[in-house]
């Protein structure tokens, strides 16, 4: 942009430039601008360089632009893009860029890519003037004037882009306040990304050492942005460019592959694609059928991956097709008439990838060993695909009734990028609790190329990269929340915080009700997206010497404890122990014993065995100690229930550690009306903690009710009777 213009001395009313200011100090900077009038836009509206006659008609400079606008938007009205170049070609009227072109080409260029991508008229319009605040005396008042508060906001955010010095991109600040800059409106991302395209296209003036900084930046910051915004065109070109700058033998190796491959009498992929072809029209699917050359950074990652390059190496086949059920129909064709290799199917259309992008991916094997890459999508995937967030059009249009439930509320911005990672990165930004946390959460994201999808049990998805864990899940779903999470189930079972998922797991978050909750140090060990690093340690940093209340996965260190009252761990003395409920036995004045392995109460199925001391032990049929004590010879005798209900019971409640926990299960205890005889609790072991309660009930049909009640405690994943292993044999 304004380094790569300069602005020799001119009449006229143009602002001199950064360059140009450094490059003529002999005339003081202050004293060029005081003595310039202000700008009549209106004059530069009927610029000679159109003259009358053809005022109103669309310029030859930009009937390209035009051209491939109105092949994505038919009805599109071309009058601000053709006002918007007058504008531009006037006010940059005497700049040249380093390449000794008219400044003018670069706008035009830029504009032109987007409007390739299918981007819509504000954007082009605010593209053609995105130079002309930060080069030329054109204020963002005017430009609202003539062209309304849009384009003045979209020229507005570009021109606060211009002031951060990608040269210093490595230092925290620098990327927060390219963040802070584009606003809400991810439209500015786009023009300053093909911006950088334009300006990488055009590095073979400057110095090696320049191009050097320059690509390195663009490798580091903008490549993955481009990535995250699903503009794989602009993306894969700037991918090529800086891999020829920083690698340039490796790139020349890579172009005489290319260029040998190319040169082949014979191409494997085209006889596979006229195969598909015949497959597929003789199933009555209509389909085109494509191949997809790869790009040189593709071609040079297979390369290292396989060693030796075969044909099908150097490129994929594209399969177009009308509806989304057609791209299962062509998978199906494929699968049936050809060998699928299965390893690499990825469905991407039922899960689409965190940046919009969607298709079915699979590969072929050739009866010589080869294998064919296939992508199926749909046209408006494919759209999608290459162009990303530019292919959504206007944030600010109103939804059409197909998408107006997905239209926010109270007047707020729609977020283009629907998964909305780049408002995230704002609200990252503004939580961070300092520009270094920032800096390096974010980088560890964008370095993140692969994502996997995992599922709520409410069936809802959440796309986390890959090597993610249940603690970046929980801070996914529940931002600052999750600091109360006690816990998580994947596929069914429990599973600590520290779990890394898989794609296409099922992961249920656990969350606590306490409004004490606080998260541990120990998950930043395991936290890796910038949501969950960056709540994490803000919640650390406000509260100092806290993150500790969580030890062990999650669960605080707990030594057997005494029941409330001062019980002690094992059962009081029979003087104090209340009557339990009345058993009949069929041994006349035999004694009576409930087994305390496994505390039968009433209406559960008992049996009894004859003790030392003509005492009967009264068991439920399914304890474990029965079939032992069976299995030994040991005779059972008849027993039942008499008529009092009153009982004695041991329940085990397994819970995830964390704070009160054990104060909130003996109120829920107590508010049944429930006696506790007796309590213990473990020390945690995998983040789960044991309690083990004895307890009196007035009722035995009371039991029920009251497990349920301590089911409900947040944390409490399972309330069981208790239930001990039969001796060894």
């Amino acid at each position: 942009m304004s380094a790569e213009a300069t602005n020799p001395a001119s009449p006229g009313p143009v602002a001199p430039t950064a360059s140009a200011a450094v490059t003529a100090p002999a005339v003081p900077r202050a004293d060029r601008r005081k003595s310039r009038p202000r700008i009549d836009l209106r004059r530069l509206g009927r610029a000679a360089l159109l003259g009358p006659a053809v005022r109103g008609r669309v310029p030859d400079a930009i009937g390209h632009v035009a051209e491939a606008h109105r092949a994505h938007h038919p009805d599109a009205d071309l009058d601000p893009l053709r006002r918007a170049y007058v504008l531009a070609e006037s006010s940059h009227r005497g700049q040249m860029r380093k390449s000794g072109e008219p400044y003018i080409t670069h706008p035009l260029a830029v504009t032109l890519i987007l409007a390739e991508l299918g981007a819509e008229t504000t954007t082009l319009t605010a593209s053609l003037l995105h130079d002309t605040v930060e080069d030329t005396d054109v204020t963002l008042d005017q430009v609202r004037e003539q062209f309304g508060e849009e384009v003045r906001y979209l020229v507005d955010g570009v021109t606060k882009l211009e002031k951060v010095d990608y040269g210093a991109a490595a230092e925290p600040e620098t990327f927060r306040k390219m963040l802070v800059a584009t606003g809400s409106d991810v439209r500015v991302m786009s023009i300053k990304l093909a911006d950088r395209l334009h300006n990488m296209r055009t590095l073979g003036v400057m110095r090696p050492e320049k191009q050097a900084r320059i690509a390195k930046v663009t490798r580091d910051v903008l490549i993955p942005l481009a990535e995250r915004l699903g503009v794989q065109a602009l993306k894969t070109e700037m991918e090529d460019l800086v891999f020829a700058i920083l690698h340039p033998e490796e790139y020349e190796h890579t172009r005489e592959l290319i260029a040998g491959n190319a040169a082949r009498p014979d191409d494997p992929l085209a006889e596979v694609a006229d195969e598909m072809r015949r497959v597929l029209r003789e199933a009555g699917i209509q389909a085109e059928v494509l191949i997809r050359p790869r790009h040189f950074v593709s071609v040079h990652r297979v390369a290292r991956k396989r060693g030796r390059l075969r044909g099908t190496d150097f490129g994929r086949l594209l399969v177009l097709v009308h509806e989304d059920a057609d791209c299962y129909g062509v998978l199906g064709e494929l699968h049936t008439c050809m060998t699928p290799v299965v390893s690499e199917f990825k469905d991407f259309i039922a899960v689409p990838k965190f940046n919009l992008y969607q298709s079915l991916h699979t590969a072929v094997a050739l009866p010589n060993g080869q294998v064919v890459e296939v992508l199926i999508r749909t046209h408006q995937m494919h759209k999608v695909a290459e162009a990303g967030v530019v292919a959504l059009g206007n944030p600010y249009a109103p939804a059409s009734d197909a998408t107006a439930s997905d239209t926010p509320a109270d007047g707020e911005r729609a977020d283009p990028t629907r998964p909305g990672w780049l408002s995230r990165l704002l609200d990252w930004q503004r939580a961070a609790p300092d520009p270094d946390t920032f800096w390096s959460t974010l980088r560890e994201d964008l370095a993140q190329d692969r994502e996997i999808t995992v599922f709520r049990p409410d069936g809802g998805t959440l796309g986390l990269p890959e090597g993610a864990t249940c603690v970046d899940a929980a801070y996914a779903q529940y931002g600052e929340d999750a600091h109360a999470c006690i816990g998580a189930r994947v596929n069914g079972r429990l599973a600590t915080l520290s779990t890394v998922l898989k794609d296409g797991d099922t992961v249920q978050l656990l969350m606590g009700q306490d409004p004490a909750s606080e998260p541990s140090r120990e998950w930043l060990e395991h936290a890796h997206t910038p949501a969950a690093r960056i709540a994490i340690q803000r919640w650390l940093a406000t509260h100092p010497g806290g993150g500790s209340g969580t030890e062990d996965e999650g669960g605080p260190r707990r030594e057997p404890t005494e029941a409330p009252g001062g019980a002690a761990p094992a059962e009081r003395t029979s003087a104090a122990r209340p009557r339990g409920a009345d058993v009949l036995v069929d041994r006349p004045g035999a004694a009576v014993r409930l087994a305390g392995c496994c505390t039968p109460v009433p209406p559960d199925e008992i049996t009894g065995f004859a003790v030392r001391g003509g005492v009967v032990t009264v068991h439920r049929v399914e304890c474990a100690a029965v079939a032992h004590m069976k299995g030994r010879g040991r005779t059972e005798l008849g027993v039942r229930w008499g008529d009092t209900t009153e009982c004695r019971v041991t329940l085990v409640a397994e819970s995830f550690g964390r704070p009160h926990l054990l104060a909130d299960l003996t109120e829920a205890i107590s508010s049944a009306g429930v006696d506790i005889v007796s309590a213990t609790v473990e020390p945690p072991s995998q983040q789960r903690v044991r309690h083990t309660y004895t307890l009196q009930l007035p009722d035995a049909a009371h039991l029920p009710a009251l497990m349920r009640a301590m089911r409900d405690v947040p944390g409490v994943y399972d309330v069981s009777r208790a239930q001990h292993q039969a001796p060894p044999s």
